[in-house]
């Protein structure tokens, strides 16, 4: 079988069983859709490979987006500078109300078209028609783990329930295994412990993990303690939520010591969320205080309302000064950490163990950088650049499960311009739809 040859390109592999430095020159070789083998000077092994020239590039893993509501790119820009609860139940929940499958196809369609064209090969999805989610990653040729959300009262708590297994028998392992399902309960908030104990039951019968919000906001921590004498990681360890399976937890913002053990101790997956977290005001997680105990820690964008965009670059750049000036201590967080979040870490948090480096037989999920840019010059620390300097609009070529698709900052899997028309359109129209029908 004949794969790629990326020759001659600085190589971040995130992987010390590849070399033990950080960074160095050499090659990455890929047949099919794994990563055969990296080193220096493979061109002679390999001579009928495809060669991509690795000259003034930088290649490593592709980004793991932890956590994110892909198609509320419909609502971007649409509710700003508002607290959490109020940014959810008086605009962002009841104009949700009005969309449809369309428009989710659509919204994920350009969320998607954003995450490749800023390195994220890699995204954990919670919303609702996930069929058509499922189906726009299925096109677009990305990796992603996804779940239904599920709120656990009313009348839709049991149809939620439903759905969701449909979903799981469905898509579970589709596209050459880039799709992979979870769980979705919402939050401790809007599921309650009896509707919790069902999704954690059903979640051991299914063999998937659970994706969760946790810990968001001061309220939400106030309300759960008030309600059921526990705070919010309190009572999912009290239900047995950590134990025995795979769980993702969103946000993690206000933690007592007790819980950070608990978390750590438990190995669950932190989608830590900076910069929608700052924009709603919800507070800084403690992350130093989490690494220190151990925890698995990875990073996400949140969902495009409430950041505003899906920019793992960005996501990164913010999340390491947040942390510093936050200790007023600039050692916190250094640059290698931050992009271990981003990528090998963000990975373990989805439960994904053949995604996040550049090592052989891992998935062949990478990106390659144009370094000849003013930014990058002098180039002393690749991984430093990486993560205070560099720009999505420095991405040349995104490669996913061996496939190229992105180059020359042209997605080849997906129609662009069909795509803005498309979520322009329809978003013009859910502002009329809400009108219609108020």
């Amino acid at each position: 079988m004949e794969g790629l040859l990326i020759k001659n390109a600085l190589i971040v592999p995130m992987d010390d069983c590849v070399r033990t430095q950080d960074w160095f020159k050499g090659d990455v070789v890929i047949e099919g859709s794994l990563i055969k083998e990296v080193g220096e000077n493979l061109q002679a092994k390999y001579p009928y490979f495809t060669v991509i020239k690795g000259e003034d590039s930088l290649v490593m893993p592709g980004f793991v987006n932890c956590h994110t509501h892909a198609a509320m790119t419909m609502l971007r820009g649409y509710a700003d500078d508002l607290p959490l609860m109020t940014w959810l139940k008086e605009m962002i929940w009841p104009r949700e109300a009005h969309l449809n499958g369309e428009d989710i196809y659509w919204g994920t369609q350009l969320a998607i078209l954003e995450m490749i064209k800023s390195g994220t090969t890699t995204f954990a999805d919670m919303y609702f028609y996930m069929n058509e989610t499922a189906q726009a990653v299925m096109e677009a040729g990305i990796r992603a783990s996804l779940s239904r959300g599920m709120v656990g009262s009313g009348e839709a708590a049991g149809l939620a329930l439903e759905e969701s297994v449909e979903f799981i028998k469905t898509w579970q392992g589709q596209g050459e295994g880039r799709i992979t399902c979870m769980l979705g309960p919402h939050a401790p908030y809007t599921c309650p412990p009896a509707y919790l104990e069902q999704v954690i039951s059903l979640a051991d019968d299914l063999g998937v993990g659970i994706h969760i919000h946790l810990a968001e906001t001061e309220d939400e921590v106030a309300q759960i303690t008030q309600q059921y004498g526990w705070r919010p990681v309190e009572l999912m360890d009290s239900l047995g939520l950590f134990q025995g399976r795979h769980v993702l937890a969103a946000h993690c913002v206000h933690l007592s010591a007790k819980e950070m053990e608990i978390l750590a101790k438990n190995k669950v997956g932190i989608a830590h969320n900076p910069e929608s977290n700052m924009k709603l005001a919800s507070g800084i997680a403690p992350l130093s205080e989490l690494l220190a105990k151990g925890a698995l820690v990875g990073l996400g964008t949140d969902g495009a309302s409430s950041n505003n965009n899906l920019d793992m670059l960005e996501e990164m750049r913010t999340c390491a000064l947040l942390h510093k000036v936050a200790t007023m201590d600039p050692t916190v967080l250094p640059v290698g950490q931050v992009l271990k979040m981003a990528t090998k870490d963000g990975a373990k948090a989805l439960g994904l163990d053949n995604v996040g480096s550049l090592a052989p037989g891992q998935k062949a999920d990478l990106l390659i950088f144009d370094l000849k840019k003013p930014h990058w010059t002098p180039l002393y620390n690749p991984i430093a650049n990486l993560v205070y300097a560099a720009q999505s609009s420095d991405l040349k070529t995104v490669i996913i499960d061996g496939k190229i698709v992105m180059q020359d900052r042209q997605v080849l899997t997906m129609d662009e311009a069909r795509i803005l028309y498309e979520a322009e359109k329809r978003g013009q129209d859910l502002i009329r739809r809400k009108v219609k029908n108020s």
